[in-house]
């Protein structure tokens, strides 16, 4: 299952590191979550976990995230700017 965080056009690093905090990912795992994917809009290059036991990627803007929202099981996101 896959967990979608997504910031939109805005950037929200605060939002992205509490998302890659190991104790965030660790929740995750435990709950039956195998992938993240990150949308950071124009914040910061996120730093990756070298030892997260989900697969992890992400990307700054799509045309559109609604392929995105689709796959996921969570998401994850902001109330707005």
């Amino acid at each position: 299952p896959l967990v979608f965080a997504t910031v939109g056009t805005t950037q929200f690093n605060a939002l992205i590191d509490a998302v890659l905090a190991e104790s965030v990912l660790k929740l995750l795992y435990e709950q039956g979550y195998r992938r993240l994917r990150i949308q950071v809009g124009r914040g910061s290059e996120p730093t990756l976990p070298t030892s997260a036991a989900l697969d992890i990627d992400w990307y700054r803007f799509k045309d559109t995230l609604k392929d995105d929202m689709q796959d996921a099981s969570l998401i994850v996101s902001h109330a707005g700017a």
